[in-house]
Order: C-alpha cells, then sequence, then structure tokens
C-alpha cells in the first residue's frame, strides 16, 4: 500500500502587490511550485527529494501536511485526500519544524513538548511518558530541563523532530533535518530513521546531502525547476532496518552509493559536478 501519492500535482503561487505597487514595483504573474508531479512513497519506505534551492522539496512536503493545497491533480496520505479530508490527514502526519520560533524559548524542551501533546491530543495518561519516549529517541534525555532559549541550532533540530514524533505518525516529514547538526551527529540520526522505518513509519526527507540521501532512502527523487525529473527505487536488505539505532553511527550498507545518488542526481538535473554553484567576478 501506498502511504502518499501525487496525482499530476500542480501548486502555483501568485504574486499579490503590497499597499497596491504604490510603493515600489513588484512583479505580477504566478510562480508555478510544482508542474504536473506524480509519485508514489510505499508505506514504510523513505522517499528522499533532492534538487536545487527553488526546486519544489519543500512544497512537497507542505502539500503532504495539508499546509498548502494542490491547484491542480490530487495528494492523498493513507488514502485521504488532503483537499477534503484534512483533519484526517494531519493526524497521519507529523512536520518537524525546527527554528527559535517554533518553540517557547523560556520553557524547558520537557514542558514545551508537554504542551504540544495536549495540542495533539495525547491522552493525560499517556503524555509524560510519551514525552520521556521522545526526549530519549531524540538524544534529548539530559537537555530535558534545560531552556529552550539555550539550545544550539543542532537541538532544536531534535526538539522538532521530537515535536513530530509526539503524535506517533504514521508519516515524518523532515525538511533538510541535519543542516544545523555537527558531522558525528548527523551520522548518528541517520541510522535514527532507518529505525523508524523499521517500526512501520513512512518519511519524506529533504536534503542536499549526497551522503545522507544514500544512508536513508530507500528511493530517491530530483526535483528541478517544479518538475519531477527522475525517480529510483533502491532496494536494500533486512538487516539495513534491523541495525537502525539512535545511539550508534553505523551507516547502512546495503542502500546506494554516494556515486550512484551524484550520478542520477546530475544526469536527472541537467547540472555538472565540475560547474561552481558560483562565479568569482573577476
Amino acid at each position: 500500500m501506498n502511504a502518499v501519492v501525487f496525482n499530476s500535482v500542480t501548486k502555483r503561487f501568485c504574486h499579490r502587490p503590497a499597499l497596491f505597487n504604490w510603493l515600489g514595483r513588484e512583479r505580477g504573474g504566478a510562480t508555478v511550485a510544482l508542474r504536473r508531479v506524480s509519485l508514489q512513497v510505499p508505506t514504510g519506505e523513505a522517499l528522499v527529494l533532492l534538487g536545487p534551492n527553488g526546486s519544489g522539496k519543500t512544497t512537497t512536503l507542505k502539500l503532504i501536511s495539508t499546509m498548502l493545497i494542490p491547484d491542480e491533480g490530487a495528494v492523498t496520505v493513507c488514502g485521504a485526500d488532503t483537499s477534503h479530508e484534512g483533519g484526517t490527514v494531519r493526524r497521519k502526519v507529523g512536520f518537524a519544524v525546527a527554528n527559535e520560533r517554533s518553540f517557547f524559548p523560556r520553557l524547558t524542551a520537557r514542558e514545551n513538548l508537554d504542551f504540544f501533546a495536549v495540542l495533539e491530543d495525547v491522552s493525560k495518561e499517556e503524555r509524560a511518558a510519551r514525552v520521556e519516549e521522545k526526549l530519549s529517541l531524540t538524544g534529548l534525555a539530559d537537555a530535558a530541563d534545560t531552556l529552550v532559549m539555550k539550545f544550539s541550532s543542532g537541538m532544536y533540530q531534535r526538539l522538532g523532530v521530537a515535536r513530530a514524533l509526539l503524535k506517533n505518525p504514521e508519516i515524518l516529514l523532515l525538511d533538510e533535518p541535519t543542516r544545523s547538526l555537527d558531522p558525528g551527529s548527523a551520522m548518528r540520526f541517520w541510522p535514527f530513521v532507518r529505525q523508524l522505518l523499521s517500526g512501520g513509519t513512512t518519511v519524506v526527507l529533504t536534503t542536499h546531502s549526497f551522503q545522507e540521501a544514500a544512508a536513508v532512502g530507500d528511493r530517491i527523487a530530483v526535483l528541478r525547476g517544479g518538475e519531477l525529473r527522475s525517480e529510483r527505487e533502491f532496494r536494500r536488505g533486512a538487516g539495513d532496518l534491523q541495525r537502525g539505532d539512535a545511539q550508534s553511527s553505523e551507516l547502512p550498507t546495503n542502500g546506494p552509493s554516494i556515486d550512484e545518488v551524484k550520478a542520477l542526481y546530475f544526469q536527472a538535473s541537467a547540472d555538472s559536478e565540475d560547474n561552481p554553484a558560483f562565479e568569482t567576478a573577476p
């Protein structure tokens, strides 16, 4: 069964000039963020979205979460249409949001998670144990009683994941989850994602890291200019799931190599590995 299905989805963002363009001039028209994208994510697998900035990766996550609704086509999550059954979809999806404005800075990590557990309708009887479980799972147990305002960027990332997991979602959305983590923490995060998959959770993750895509993905999709340029499935052995451990830095070995991921990306995006991302003015 597919946990997520995109059926020829198009999403546009219209440019609406501020103050009727009384102050300056802003372009009109619309930007097409996604154009007729069709893809499927089987239950219990990890889809990694690769692509340059502005390619539609985060828009894809927001469409799954119901933060955005498609202008054309349909998105279904566990059989529920996001345009007509938003409440059902939101109960099944956890979206890891990690920045300073996502939490109350003068509350501790435990107090923040307890607050959001109430919003997620976690019962009073289960709440304390659920919060402790997610703190431990994300490696924040020792910082549970620290004010969030004292957290580093990497700790915010982990707290965002803990918050998304409070409802025990069937689908977890991760938007560049390791961008603020040090290399060691990032390597420990990847087996943690594989551990979630072993429990039946479906993961959709965006990243700019070929190493992360190789370590986590069961399938990789490349977006460019709002279009799905390529999608490929990589078969993994059962051992990859069993060896997932949040405290381990041992990487899965049965997935794609970094070179395979690079080749897929550069072939699909019509980009060149030899071209610099930025040119220096003479």
